[in-house]
């Protein structure tokens, strides 16, 4: 295994792979335990550019100096990098998104070891095609991902989880859903509850909060209930997709499982079909022939 510090470094390793005709699985044969390093931070525009190497947690702790944050709780503590690569996102997938909605741009090298740069540092910018946004969910087939700009948010002052036990959480959500409530995170623990997480200012949480709890009953739960959610996420087996309307029928469907009622995704413990069909596998075939005509870089 390979851990690189600098851009050169992972160029250089790059090249010569290909050069040698060597594959490279990124996160394996590659890794950027080196390149952990917060580059700019500029807590008035609520941006950030690190290096792909640093720890979720950490990048959080530099940025709660500020009272900001980077809105993404996934289970573990990857790296920005595994984030972007995995497209990952936790509970709060339902306000902030997953991590493709938080990247502004991207450094990377890419297989021949050429270093290119897309995006920009700031939340509204036309600095070139998309490459951070192509990159996340791509596990490390199209480059080496190794400095990210980043999309921040101020760190809420108060928190309150409210835990709806019911046969029917889709119900529940729904009476939730049509009222002028906003929610951080919505999960679905199948079977059995529903559970609602509120974020803000300690009035507006309060408010918010009672208001939920006068429609559909509940109690309020501790960060244990989200942790729990993580857990079962992470253990999972298996991804269904289904359409975030239909959130009945697909409880109706499974045993038992994570659910994100906007996102219309379900953690599941068994394997699942894969959702990907034949023409989308084709054209990721086309975009990762485009970045790696050689097939350097490993799945």
């Amino acid at each position: 295994m390979q851990s690189v510090s600098s851009l050169a470094e992972a160029s250089a390793f790059l090249a010569a792979a290909g050069a040698r005709g060597r594959r490279v699985r990124i996160g394996e044969d590659l890794t950027t335990d080196g390149l952990d390093r917060v580059l700019e931070h500029e807590a008035g525009d609520l941006t950030a550019t690190v290096e792909a190497g640093i720890r979720l947690s950490s990048l959080n702790a530099r940025l709660e100096e500020a009272g900001q944050r980077l809105s993404l709780d996934p289970p573990g503590d990857p790296t920005i990098g595994a984030c972007i690569a995995a497209d990952l996102s936790g509970p709060c997938r339902h306000r902030y998104g997953t991590m493709r909605d938080l990247v502004l741009g991207v450094t990377v090298v890419l297989a021949d070891g050429t270093i290119a740069n897309a995006g920009g540092k700031v939340v509204k910018n036309v600095a070139g095609y998309d490459l951070g946004k192509l990159l996340c969910g791509s596990r490390g087939t199209l480059a080496l991902i190794a400095r990210v700009s980043l999309r921040l948010h101020p760190a809420p002052a108060a928190a309150r989880t409210l835990v709806v036990r019911s046969e029917d959480p889709a119900g529940a959500w729904a009476a939730l859903r049509h009222a002028q409530l906003e929610p951080s995170a919505v999960d679905v623990l199948h079977p059995g509850r529903l559970a609602v997480l509120f974020e803000g200012s300690g009035t507006a949480v309060a408010a918010q909060f009672d208001a939920a709890r006068a429609l559909v009953g509940g109690e309020e739960a501790g960060e244990e209930v989200w942790a729990e959610s993580r857990e079962r996420q992470a253990a999972a087996g298996g991804l269904v997709v289904f359409e975030p309307g239909r959130l009945g029928e697909a409880l109706a469907a499974l045993d038992e499982a994570v659910v994100r009622a906007t996102a219309g995704v379900a953690y599941v413990p068994h394997e699942a079909a894969p959702s990907e069909s034949e023409a989308v596998r084709a054209l990721n075939e086309r975009v990762r022939a485009a970045f790696d005509p050689h097939g350097v870089l490993a799945p």
